[in-house]
């Protein structure tokens, strides 16, 4: 079906199905929820897209369904091989003998069974479509020389891609960079990519943690010492200075470095030599020094804890990386890509839907990135080859919802004074305006109402409208107590009009 010549000005979804009746079936499901859709059987799609007038990249999913097990290895291939970015989701109930190569394996976003329901099948397309976007993203980027280390980069928030456009700016300039940033956000990740953009790449990248190491021993990590140049020397060891001769050294969490060992290191980077320890020979080093840490170097100077010259001689170039509670839009996208580099080792695979998203969304991620990774790895035990819902998240996550939930529920139902200090609270899952401005409107009449000691005319006058149209809005939310209040305030004398 749909051999004929198809225009679509964005994207579609192929759909590669043998048997005519179910092909028809699909599409016309597909079409209902929506998505443009270029149909075909596994003998004749080449044509067909041939004939549709999109490029490879315009696909954002190929769905195999009902087809001979045999030849999905070979078709998924095929497919991988006309458009590397295309990610393929499975429907049918797969042979246990039936094993999928390890090549394309990173290409099946979706297993689906044959029985499906509408929602399996949403949240799949919407899996394919956050692999595809993704994909080409990184595709389009320039000089990315190592391109499974920078899909950990991902999100499409504007705090990311200042990183990126940062990053960009200094990866092949010869200069140290500070990378900043609260304790899981993905500094190293930074660091890494920096080397590996750099005219360094093929030099070594030798990482140290300068707080993981006892103060005793860090100055002979960073240095190497001579055998006998300190009990337990058995032999002679080159340092970590040594070993990114040529490359990059990262000296992570920088901040946690005694003063003894900063005035050290400011002499190395001053005159690019060294001794080890016990030792006499000066060795040189060509080094590239990339720094990170999660304390605030500033204010560690001005307590006396980090040393100025050793501050401005590794902040030639400062990177921050945001916290994830800050670039909450780009959960989605992170959990598609932990997800998938969990499947392409081997270890599990798990799926969320639209409601544990959203409150995932919600989450402040005190760990950040690494908290979620270990969410994520977490829930792959727990419901292997699942789609966690809400009721499967942690109860700190489910408590922390609850609470935000109730938060807004008081503050929707409170009676407010303004409209601007509401203005931004809308909640989540959104109100019903008409409602939320009739109880808002009632209020604040009640308000008036009792500070004009129940004068209509007076309350009138506070609202700056009518009196007559003061009295039909009670009439209208049942405001009077009785006809009796109504005849009053008609003769009320303070209740004319001006």
């Amino acid at each position: 079906m749909n051999s004929e010549k198809t225009t679509f000005q964005e994207s579609a979804i192929l759909l590669i199905c043998d048997d005519a009746q179910e092909r028809h079936d699909f599409q016309t499901i597909l079409n209902f929820i929506g998505e443009a859709v270029v149909s075909g059987s596994s003998s004749n799609w080449h044509r067909v897209v041939a004939e549709s007038s999109l490029r490879p990249q315009q696909f954002s999913a190929a769905i195999l369904a009902v087809l001979p097990h045999s030849n999905l290895n070979k078709l998924v291939s095929a497919l991988c091989g006309w458009e590397s970015g295309l990610p393929c989701i499975i429907v049918g109930d797969l042979e246990s003998s039936i094993e999928l190569a390890a090549e394309i394996r990173g290409q099946i976003t979706e297993i689906l069974p044959s029985k499906l329901t509408h929602q399996l099948l949403l949240n799949a397309i919407h899996k394919a479509k956050l692999f595809h976007d993704h994909f080409n993203r990184l595709r389009d980027l320039e000089d990315v020389r190592d391109f499974n280390m920078f899909r950990s980069l991902v999100g499409n928030s504007a705090e990311i891609g200042r990183v990126r456009r940062m990053m960009g700016q200094v990866a092949a300039k010869e200069v140290s960079v500070l990378i900043t940033g609260e304790s899981g956000t993905g500094k190293e990740v930074v660091a890494r990519n920096l080397h590996l953009n750099s005219s360094r790449a093929d030099k070594p990248f030798v990482p140290i943690n300068c707080g993981a190491i006892p103060r005793e021993l860090l100055e002979s990590e960073l240095f190497g010492h001579e055998k006998g140049a300190f009990t337990g020397a058995v032999s002679s060891r080159a340092g970590r200075f040594e070993l990114a001769d040529g490359g990059t050294l990262f000296l992570d969490e920088i901040g946690d470095m005694p003063l003894s060992m900063q005035v050290k290191l400011l002499r190395v980077l001053q005159e690019k030599s060294f001794e080890r320890v016990g030792g006499t020979n000066t060795i040189h080093t060509d080094a590239r020094i990339l720094a990170a840490t999660h304390k605030d170097l500033e204010q560690m100077i001005e307590t006396g804890e980090f040393r100025q010259d050793l501050y401005f001689r590794l902040n030639v170039f400062p990177i921050e990386m945001p916290p994830l509670r800050s670039r909450v839009e780009d959960v989605p996208l992170l959990l598609n890509e932990l997800i998938s580099m969990m499947e392409s080792e081997g270890r599990g695979s798990v799926r969320f839907n639209s409601g544990a998203i959203n409150c995932l969304q919600r989450y402040p991620w005190p760990g950040n990135v690494r908290e979620l990774a270990n969410l994520v790895e977490q829930m792959a035990i727990l419901h292997p080859h699942h789609i966690v819902g809400v009721e499967d998240l942690s109860v700190k996550i489910r408590e922390f919802n609850a609470e935000i939930d109730l938060d807004l529920d008081r503050l929707t139902q409170t009676d407010t004074t303004s409209l601007s200090e509401q203005d931004s609270l809308l909640p989540m899952h959104g109100l019903d305006l008409k409602e939320y401005l009739a109880n808002l409107e009632r209020s604040l009449i009640g308000q008036a109402l009792d500070d004009s000691g129940g004068v209509v005319a007076r309350a009138a006058n506070r609202l700056h409208m009518r009196r007559t149209t003061l009295v039909e809005k009670m009439r209208k939310y049942q405001m009077q107590r009785n006809q009796e209040d109504l005849e009053s305030v008609s003769q009320d004398p303070d209740s004319s009009e001006e």
